[in-house]
């Protein structure tokens, strides 16, 4: 395994033992470069939530390997010790729902990241308003979560997923809640940083609206990875 990004090389992850042993991922193959955006699709209970949390190091996989960049975080057993510092500094997490503080205006909730990480407080704010930039929210910098619109939210959320330069972004749903103007414009957001950033992202998602414009994408079923090449259409 010598690409960066992330790579996932025969995953499994079992609940329980004996009789009422439940396979939840018997055979996951990933592999998603810097720069580019996937999408992760399967029906309900098809293992998409436990690969995403093996995939996030809040549960531990049962056997496999997983590379985070040039590093192997995972071989049979966690290579990292500190795996709260893995998930706050080396991988984005973006939700169906913001999960914005409502008592932090727009840069402090992206800031707050950064500051736990140990960054001074100005520079921490100086990373969240370029990111403002890049995402077209320069202007709502000072605002309340209460004050933006749903599509304004989730730039906030994927801005403090990017804040610390993690090598992959774990992005569950989000797109849900969104109309079809605001849901491809998210997506479009993503590869845009993706690109900036040389991000590997990892999109999982039922949504209709966005399915077309993966260049790639896994299905899980039975706790099993298939590849398919994506139409990759544009975002227009």
């Amino acid at each position: 395994m010598t690409e960066k990004g992330i790579t996932i090389v025969g995953v499994k992850k079992r609940y329980g033992s004996g009789d009422t042993a439940v396979e939840a991922l018997k055979n996951v193959n990933m592999h998603v470069a810097p720069g580019e955006v996937v999408g992760l699709i399967g029906p309900s209970g098809s293992g998409k939530s436990t690969l995403l949390k093996c995939l996030g190091a809040v549960i531990e996989p049962t056997a496999g390997q997983m590379m985070l960049g040039d590093d192997l975080i995972y071989d049979n057993a966690w290579r990292v010790k500190d795996l709260r510092a893995l998930r706050r500094d080396r991988i984005g997490f973006v939700f169906q729902a913001p999960y914005l503080i409502p008592f932090l205006d727009v840069t402090d909730n992206v800031a707050l990241l950064p500051m736990l990480a140990g960054k001074p407080n100005a520079e921490a704010r100086k990373q969240a308003r370029e990111l403002f930039k890049a995402l077209d929210i320069e202007h709502r910098a000072k605002a309340m979560p209460s004050q933006l619109s749903g599509g304004e939210q989730q730039r906030v959320a994927i801005a403090r997923g990017l804040v610390n330069r993690p090598p992959v972004i774990l992005a569950d749903e989000p797109t849900a809640p969104l109309d079809s103007e605001r849901a491809l414009a998210v997506i479009r957001i993503l590869n845009e940083m993706a690109q900036k950033f040389a991000t590997a992202i990892i999109v999982v998602t039922h949504d209709e609206k966005i399915i077309p414009t993966f260049k790639r994408i896994y299905h899980i079923r039975d706790g099993v990875t298939y590849e398919e090449k994506g139409e990759g259409r544009s975002f227009e």
